[in-house]
């Protein structure tokens, strides 16, 4: 993992000692790094993680009684000997961290085989984008139990990349109007093959075995055709 920068407020001008308000001007008129505005982020997200929570658990009863995708993965997980409730798909707070590089290292949910799902409740925006995390992750859910994933890739990549394909491409989270409108991606031609495997990829960078972004790059592609291929256990992408 990179290096992590904790919050300078000489660096950064943002001072978390100060009122809130005061901060978000100094944002509005520009005076805030870009790292400074993440670190804002997490601590409003600090304060307001009892909100969240609360409603990350409200949208996932939801979609557990009422998502035509979330009760077929939920059905299909159970067929494998599996289970999936509200017992161990559980919303927490995800902190974000901003590395020396400028980046953030920021997720929206995961999978676990011992414990069952992550929902990061700082990062749901709506319903509509906690059922295609949730869906994700499901389909993680369905490949373990169907094929034993090594997920840390220290004995086959090709594992991992193999289910970040399945799980970007069935669970909704590349499909046109997400990309256009959330991401800003208006692309017409291959927009959604290009959605999947640049997920599948930086999924494949976070597994401790994975060198660097040529590395995943090459798995991806190594397991391409195959993997996107296998709508399993659907019939075909719907969502």
């Amino acid at each position: 993992l990179p290096n992590f920068l904790p919050n300078d407020p000489a660096r950064t001008n943002y001072d978390p000692t100060a009122p809130w308000w005061l901060n978000y001007f100094r944002i509005l008129s520009g005076s805030v790094t870009r790292e400074g505005i993440e670190h804002f982020r997490e601590d409003r997200f600090a304060i307001h993680e009892t909100r969240d929570c609360l409603r990350c658990e409200q949208y996932r009863d939801y979609l557990l009684s009422w998502s035509p995708t979330v009760r077929f993965l939920r059905e299909k997980v159970e067929a494998l000997g599996g289970r999936l409730d509200s017992s161990n798909i559980v919303c927490r707070r995800c902190p974000g961290r901003v590395a020396t590089d400028g980046t953030v290292a920021r997720q929206a949910g995961g999978f676990s085989p011992s414990h069952g799902i992550l929902l990061c409740s700082n990062a749901v925006r709506n319903r509509g984008h906690l059922e295609d995390t949730l869906a994700h992750e499901m389909v993680h859910a369905w490949d373990h139990l169907r094929w034993k994933v090594d997920w840390r890739g220290g004995r086959d990549l090709k594992h991992s990349a193999c289910t970040e394909i399945r799980a970007s491409m069935l669970s909704g989270e590349c499909r046109w109007t997400r990309e256009a409108f959330t991401r800003g991606n208006w692309t017409l031609t291959q927009q959604f093959q290009e959605c999947v495997r640049k997920r599948a990829i930086q999924s494949v960078m976070a597994r401790p075995a994975c060198k660097d972004d040529v590395h995943a790059t090459k798995v991806v592609n190594e397991v391409w055709d195959s993997c996107y291929a296998d709508k399993r256990p659907f019939e075909d992408v719907y969502r």
